[in-house]
């Protein structure tokens, strides 16, 4: 079995980390009602923006009561559900929003291990 790691240059690393300083991401988060389930989700949704983006994200809150249509449109099939719609690859992050490591993973704001 081989031990070896894929080596990632340092310079690889401070272009990723520039260029994910640079970009603005637009995000929807897809809630149903304001439940104290939708309400964490939010709050920690926001708090994390506010800390890794603060001045480089658009969030968009969708009670999926209220506007059904788009939750039809996204295929949003289970809340709650945060998706990156920029800077690409588009993501979707589904159910617990509570792990923060896992979110910026998905966001594109760690490296993937």
């Amino acid at each position: 079995m081989d031990n070896r790691r894929a080596s990632v240059s340092t310079r690889q690393i401070e272009n990723w980390f520039e260029r994910s300083n640079r970009e603005r991401y637009e995000l929807s988060l897809f809630i149903a009602g304001m439940t104290h389930r939708s309400a964490n989700a939010v709050e920690r949704i926001k708090g994390l923006c506010e800390k890794y983006l603060p001045g480089r994200y658009e969030l968009e809150i969708i009670d999926i009561y209220q506007q059904p249509e788009l939750a039809k449109v996204y295929q949003v099939f289970a809340v709650p559900t945060l998706m990156k719609r920029s800077p690409a690859p588009a993501r979707r992050l589904i159910g617990d929003l509570t792990h923060a490591e896992g979110v910026l993973r998905g966001l594109d704001l760690r490296e993937k291990r």
